[in-house]
């Protein structure tokens, strides 16, 4: 924020972007510095997108821009002007549920017990969504490489990597 010759401060600087968040379109005002997580969590209401790190290095961020995952805390909203975002709440809409039944990924933490405490949950979802629509067969050391850019505080890898199997079993079925 600056001050112009009288000292009042300028009105903050902000710029209109469009996004298609699990798949509807959102049109806001932002300012270039708001990033996408906090865009996601407080203009969009979706709380599964976790702020942990704030670094990129956790994942718990993970979100799906345009087909890819991307760490919401190091894109800026207006990087995103334009893309389509997925986050961990469209996958139940992905499933096309009229029941509220959870996505094949989801119901695999669910049954495999690998939510632990859930914090970093919504985004190895999503990195394993990414990982199983690249390899829908991955064995053990290729799950392992797929998740490696999330961390889990509660050390619960081998529940983790247990669903990421059953629901890769799910999803060739």
């Amino acid at each position: 924020m600056s001050t112009d010759a009288t000292g009042d401060y300028d009105e903050r600087v902000t710029e209109e972007i469009t996004v298609t968040v699990n798949g509807e379109e959102v049109t806001a005002e932002v300012e270039p510095r708001l990033k996408l997580s906090d865009f996601l969590r407080n203009e969009c209401g979706l709380n599964g997108v976790r702020v942990g790190c704030e670094h990129g290095v956790c994942g718990a961020c993970t979100v799906e821009q345009d087909g890819r995952t991307v760490k919401s805390c190091l894109s800026y909203a207006v990087q995103a002007d334009g893309a389509e975002i997925e986050t961990v709440e469209g996958l139940t809409d992905e499933a096309e549920n009229e029941d509220g039944s959870l996505h094949p990924i989801q119901e695999a933490f669910h049954e495999s017990h690998a939510l632990q405490c859930g914090f970093c949950t919504s985004g190895f979802v999503m990195a394993t969504k990414e990982l199983l629509e690249e390899n829908p067969d991955p064995t053990r050391e290729e799950i392992e490489e797929g998740l490696a850019d999330n961390i889990c505080r509660c050390t619960g890898y081998q529940n983790i990597y247990e669903a990421v199997e059953r629901a890769a079993e799910e999803m060739r079925e």
